[in-house]
C-alpha cells in the first residue's frame, strides 16, 4: 500500500521532467533555424555588396572611356576650326583676287557706276531738302536779333516750374505748372487773373492720371504735351477740355541723360514754333549735343530729327524759333544767362552767336525758357519767377 502511494507521488514529477526537456529541444531547434536564417542573409548581403563594387566598378571605367572620347572630340573640333579657318583664309585670297582682276577689267564701268549714285544721292539729297522745306513752311524768314526787355510777371512757386499760354488765336489762358515733378496743372482765364495775389482761388485746377517729369512740357492745339514721369522716354498727349490722355508716343534716343547740363531734372524739353511741335534732348552717342526733332503732333509720330552742334555742356535751356534751335547757357555758380549757340535745320544761319547776347538786368538761371511765337516772347521761370522777355527780330 505504501509502494503504491510512492508511485503514483513519482508520476508527476517524471512528466514534469519530461515537459521540460521537450520544451529545451524545441528551443534548441528554433535558434538552429534563426542562426541558419541569419547565416542565409548574411550570403545575400555579401553578394549585393559584391554586385554593388563590381556596378561601381564598371561606372568608373565608363566615366573614364567617356572623358577620353570627349578629349578626342576637343582635339577633332580643334583641327576642324584650324582647317575651317585655314579654308576661309585661302577664299578670302581668292575673292581679294577676283575683285582685283575685276576692277581692272571694268575700271571704267564701276567709274560711271559711282558717278551715278553720287548723282543720284544729291538727287535725294536736294528732294529731302525740299521736303523739308515744305513741312517747316519756308516763308518763316525772320531771325533773333536780340533781347528788349524783361518783366517779372508774378514770383510764385519752387526753383523749377514751367509756366505758358497756348499760342493759337483765341487763347488768352495762363497754365502754371509748379515744380519738376507734378500732376496738377493751375489754369487762369488770362494774365490779369494770374498776377493777382490770391492767385489759387482764381485758377481752375486739373488733375493729370500720370505726372510730369522735368519742365519741358508745352501747351499746343488745346493739348498738353509732356514727359511722362518714370518712363524713359514716353511723351503724353494731354486734352485739357476733356481731361484724358488723348495720345502718346515714344521719342527714340531720349531720355538717357539730361538735355541740358545746369536743368538735370529735365531729359526732355518741347517746344513750340512757328511750324509747331518739336523736341529736345541729348544722346551721349552725339558726345552730349543736343538733337531736335520735328514732331507730327496730331500722328504722335517723328518727321524729322537732326543732329545739332550746339553741347549740352553748362546748358540750363533752349528754345526753338522759326525753326531755328538757340540755345541758353549759365555758370554752374550761377550768373548771366546768354544765347552762344543757333542752328537753323534748313541751313539758313548755323553759326554760334555773339557771347554779348545776354538776358538782360538779371541775375541767376532760368527752369524754362519757352517760345510763343504768336506774341514773340519768351516765357521764362527763373528762380521761382515767372517772366517775359520781349524780342528783337530782323530778316534773315
Amino acid at each position: 500500500m505504501v509502494a503504491l502511494q510512492v508511485h503514483f507521488l513519482l508520476i508527476p514529477s517524471l512528466v514534469s521532467i519530461m515537459g521540460a526537456a521537450q520544451s529545451t529541444m524545441q528551443d534548441a531547434a528554433l535558434l538552429s533555424y534563426m542562426e541558419q536564417r541569419f547565416l542565409s542573409l548574411e550570403k545575400r548581403l555579401e553578394r549585393c555588396n559584391q554586385g554593388l563594387l563590381e556596378y561601381v566598378e564598371e561606372f568608373r571605367e565608363f566615366s573614364r572611356m567617356v572623358l577620353s572620347r570627349l578629349a578626342g572630340l576637343d582635339t577633332d573640333k580643334a583641327g576642324l576650326r584650324g582647317e575651317v579657318e585655314n579654308l576661309l583664309t585661302r577664299v578670302e585670297h581668292a575673292q581679294r583676287d577676283i575683285d582685283y582682276f575685276g576692277s581692272v577689267m571694268d575700271s571704267n564701268a564701276c567709274l560711271e557706276v559711282h558717278e551715278d549714285l553720287l548723282e543720284q544721292q544729291l538727287l535725294e539729297e536736294a528732294e529731302e531738302k525740299k521736303r523739308l522745306k515744305l513741312m517747316l513752311n519756308a516763308s518763316c524768314d525772320h531771325m533773333l536779333a536780340g533781347i528788349r526787355s524783361l518783366k517779372v510777371v508774378k514770383k510764385a512757386g519752387g526753383k523749377h516750374g514751367s509756366w505758358m499760354k497756348d499760342p493759337g488765336k483765341k487763347h488768352a489762358k495762363i497754365y502754371f505748372l509748379s515744380g519738376s515733378v507734378n500732376n496738377v496743372i493751375l489754369e487762369f482765364a488770362d494774365i490779369m487773373a494770374f498776377m493777382e495775389n490770391n492767385q489759387t482761388l482764381k485758377a481752375r485746377r486739373v488733375p493729370l492720371p500720370v505726372p510730369w517729369e522735368g519742365t519741358g512740357h508745352v501747351i499746343y492745339q488745346g493739348f498738353l504735351f509732356y514727359h511722362r514721369h518714370g518712363s524713359l522716354n514716353e511723351i503724353i498727349k494731354f486734352n485739357l477740355q476733356r481731361r484724358n490722355v488723348a495720345d502718346q508716343m515714344l521719342l527714340p534716343g531720349a531720355g538717357r541723360i539730361p538735355a541740358y547740363q545746369l536743368s538735370p531734372q529735365t531729359k526732355i524739353d518741347l517746344a513750340v514754333d512757328e511750324q509747331g511741335l518739336w523736341a529736345l534732348h541729348a544722346e551721349p552717342e552725339t558726345g552730349g549735343n543736343i538733337v531736335i526733332t520735328k514732331i507730327n503732333p496730331v500722328a504722335m509720330a517723328v518727321e524729322h530729327s537732326w543732329d545739332s552742334p550746339c553741347s549740352s555742356k553748362d546748358a540750363e535751356a533752349a528754345f526753338l524759333a522759326c525753326n531755328t534751335l538757340h540755345v541758353v547757357y549759365n555758370s554752374p555758380s550761377g550768373g548771366s544767362s546768354r544765347i552762344q549757340c543757333v542752328y537753323d535745320v534748313l541751313g539758313a544761319l548755323n553759326a554760334p552767336l555773339n557771347p554779348g547776347l545776354h538776358f538782360p538786368k538779371r541775375q541767376g538761371g532760368h527752369s524754362t525758357v519757352h517760345y510763343n511765337p504768336k506774341e514773340r516772347q519768351l516765357f521764362a521761370w527763373g528762380d521761382g519767377s515767372q517772366i517775359i522777355y520781349k524780342l528783337h527780330t530782323e530778316q534773315k
